[in-house]
């Protein structure tokens, strides 16, 4: 009889199902620089035409700044460093003429009390349907928390090239 009962009870037990593991929540910290991160991507994508400024110049410190990277001749890198009003005037021109949407394909979250930098892995494209995009780099964004708000300080991005593609650990979990 115990024999029968151990039986059953291992037979039961294989086909149990395995405890559910709990994913952890993110933070209210995380929520909401996720969602300032994201609702700068929201604002400078769309099709050919204007974009929310006012929303865009909110999102970011006083004092903050842009800054995108080019390669030249020998692999030197050059910084083109602008304000946010700065960014506006010179991304106005090209948006105006064409459409533009940029997403996060993979983001990597750091926090320490008022301070948190994303690596966001993006990926640009000339219309929302494109199945591919014509672009994609990291866009590293530092924030503060001033009165409450996570706001960017700076975004400082590198496009990818033959030479410098985005490493794995970058890439979304696939």
């Amino acid at each position: 009889m115990k024999k029968l009962a151990l039986i059953v009870l291992l037979t039961a037990s294989a086909f149990a199902a395995p405890p559910k593991i709990a994913r952890p929540k993110a933070s209210p910290d995380q929520f909401a620089i996720e969602a300032t991160v994201l609702a700068v991507y929201n604002v400078i994508s769309g099709p050919a035409g204007r974009r929310d400024w006012d929303r865009f110049e909110a999102l970011f410190a006083p004092g903050a700044r842009l800054i995108s990277t080019k390669r030249g001749e020998g692999g030197a890198i050059t910084a083109n460093v602008m304000t946010p009003e700065e960014y506006k005037t010179k991304a106005s021109v090209y948006f105006n003429e064409h459409g533009f949407f940029e997403r996060p394909a993979n983001n990597r979250t750091e926090i320490f009390a008022d301070i948190a930098h994303v690596f966001s892995t993006y990926e640009s494209r000339h219309a929302s349907s494109d199945d591919r995009p014509f672009a994609r780099g990291i866009n590293s964004f530092q924030l503060v928390r001033i009165g409450g708000e996570w706001k960017v300080l700076t975004i400082f991005w590198e496009e990818e090239d033959v030479a410098h593609p985005i490493p794995a650990q970058y890439l979304p979990k696939r």
